[in-house]
């Protein structure tokens, strides 16, 4: 395992540490030219360099297929620039925004579908772009639930996430902040009193997490989250769907199940989007399906998350299923958890 004391943001520090061979570097400099690549110590410490399948590596250390672009990708694959009404809100939905206040993550996840958008250089809102957000927010009554993103806005440092806390809170209509990140899992150190005191007040505030791999779930982790949990912040959980990673029932189990006992809902599975060079880590909707499937009556409902599909587009997250009852049919039928068949009385009129 690497002993990593900072972040490795090149390929030839990734062989420093052990985590690819020296005859990989000039080859993967060249997707570090197109992507940004940011290893935590934390991360690091995770990765096997023995396994060439290890999935904390997969999802981090930066791989050539990257390089092959799909024809279906796109740089934008979930419609961000179409929707976005002031610089650093998007407004796809009537009633929440995102509010994205940082381009900058502490890790930079292989698959992500902003990868041409994030990394270094990417500079935080400025004050007179965040008047302008918060204004924009406060003129439209609709939005009841702002959602801070980016990058990853847990990187902004505990005064700036005090201030936007603030702010936020001091508008009427919006009820509840959301903040989503990586940080809890890939740099734990960085949840600190003072970052969970800047989360807090007097609206309703969640934290979705990122994670997709027991493995992540480390002792750090899991006292970041506790943290977090104990301040009375409500804790979520997003995962993303990884060929490789996390394609399999068991790992997901072992999650999201491991997610609920520490006070985290798993919220979402997300398909993988169709991001540039991400292809190595789509699966098919019906392999998803499958999986969703095997979970249902293994794992208790408060473990399973809605597995989500975001219309490439812009057009909207979908849940895509499985679905368990056809109503179509002259007799409604119901498809149990053993896949065994079921009639549904119809109705009285």
């Amino acid at each position: 395992m690497s002993r990593a004391t900072k972040t490795l943001r090149t390929s030839g520090q990734l062989a420093d540490a052990g985590l690819i061979a020296r005859d990989r570097v000039d080859a993967l400099d060249r997707v570090a030219r197109l992507y940004a690549v940011a290893v935590t110590p934390d991360v690091a410490a995770l990765i096997d360099p023995g396994d060439a399948n290890d999935p904390i590596a997969r999802q981090f250390v930066p791989d050539v297929r990257e390089l092959e672009r799909r024809p279906e990708e796109r740089a934008d694959p979930i419609g961000d620039f179409e929707h976005e009404a002031v610089p650093g809100v998007v407004h796809r939905y009537p009633d929440r925004v995102l509010l994205k206040l940082t381009h900058a993550c502490p890790v930079y996840c292989r698959f992500c579908f902003r990868r041409e958008m994030v990394g270094p250089g990417g500079d935080a809102l400025t004050g007179a772009a965040l008047d302008t957000a918060i204004g924009y927010i406060r003129q439209d009554a609709r939005i009841f639930e702002v959602i801070m993103t980016g990058g990853d806005p847990l990187m902004l440092a505990p005064r700036r996430i005090a201030e936007v806390t603030q702010r936020l809170s001091e508008i009427a209509h919006v009820r509840v902040l959301r903040w989503h990140s990586r940080v809890p899992v890939v740099d734990a150190a960085s949840v600190t009193p003072a970052l969970v005191e800047a989360l807090t007040c007097e609206r309703a505030v969640y934290v979705g997490i990122h994670t997709n791999h027991p493995r992540e779930l480390t002792p750090a982790a899991r006292a970041a989250i506790a943290c977090m949990a104990d301040a009375g912040l409500v804790l979520v959980s997003q995962t993303v769907l990884l060929r490789g990673v996390n394609d399999n029932a068991a790992t997901l189990a072992e999650l999201f199940t491991e997610l609920v006992a520490l006070r985290v809902k798993p919220y979402y599975l997300h398909h993988a989007d169709l991001a540039p060079g991400t292809a190595e880590f789509r699966t098919s909707i019906a392999e998803a399906q499958a999986i969703m499937r095997a979970l249902r009556g293994r794992i208790s409902g408060l473990a399973l998350p809605t597995y989500i599909l975001d219309v490439p587009g812009g057009y909207g997250k979908v849940p895509a299923g499985p679905s368990y009852v056809d109503a179509d049919a002259p007799v409604t039928s119901v498809t149990d958890v053993h896949g065994r068949q079921h009639a549904y009385p119809p109705a009285k009129t």
